[in-house]
């Protein structure tokens, strides 16, 4: 039924959380064994103020999981959903994942809502830095600019701070004229990103979720598959 609403729509967009991911092998840090962080939440880890009241473990927190996103790559899934944008199928992606792994897979046109992770930025200058600079033995955590002494954090969004003008724009004109909107791998609990299916179906677009656990959405859907990201996108793709 997903290839035949492929097939129908002319303006696709996809939603992807963290379920397109762990696919890939890579750890939810929500569920990463809190015992690597001192019997800290690591959720705690992912707040703005954790840069000024516990940087120690933040550091500790954000090199480990830029090492867990450069020790993995994309998957199948990421692959297909690139060779569909190529192809005109859907219109682009937007997700709540840091890691890069959609843009590693070829797609182009992405709204990261949460930030990148592959990416470190000043919080003084804005100066950008690659993330493998956290992996550094020195721990490059002070801006090399001429004259600034700022802090160089990942260039993700933390707890505590809002979204992304540039994407949240992106994610909008992705939405104009959506009339299919297909969710991979989010349970659609964190605000305001799990807001996008509902202006899907408010717009006229028919919703598919494809995701393990049930979501607060699932009573909007047109489509609910319970099953492996990649097993389905790759058997769909073949039924194109």
């Amino acid at each position: 039924m997903l290839a035949k609403l492929l097939m129908e729509s002319k303006s696709i967009v996809v939603f992807s959380g963290a379920g397109m991911s762990t696919e890939s092998g890579l750890q939810d840090f929500r569920s990463a064994d809190r015992g690597m962080w001192n019997n800290r939440n690591p959720m705690e880890l992912a707040d703005i103020d954790a840069i000024t009241g516990n940087r120690d473990e933040f550091l500790r927190f954000y090199r480990w999981r830029i090492e867990e996103m450069l020790r993995h790559k994309p998957n199948k899934g990421h692959e297909i959903l690139s060779k569909w944008e190529q192809e005109g199928i859907i219109k682009g992606i937007i997700t709540q994942n840091v890691e890069n792994y959609h843009e590693q897979a070829g797609t182009t046109r992405i709204a990261k809502l949460h930030g990148d992770l592959g990416t470190l930025r000043c919080m003084k200058c804005n100066t950008q830095y690659p993330c493998t600079d956290y992996l550094d033995p020195r721990l490059m955590t002070t801006c090399g600019m001429r004259d600034c002494d700022g802090f160089v954090r990942p260039n993700v969004v933390l707890f505590g701070e809002m979204l992304p003008d540039h994407e949240i724009n992106v994610a909008n004109t992705l939405m104009n004229e959506v009339d299919l909107f297909i969710v991979l791998g989010s349970s659609l609990t964190v605000s305001p990103a799990n807001q996008f299916p509902h202006q899907a179906k408010m717009r006229g677009a028919k919703l598919v979720i494809v995701n393990h656990d049930p979501t607060p959405s699932d009573k909007y859907a047109d489509l609910i598959i319970r099953s492996s990201i990649g097993e389905v996108l790759n058997w769909t793709d073949k039924q194109l």
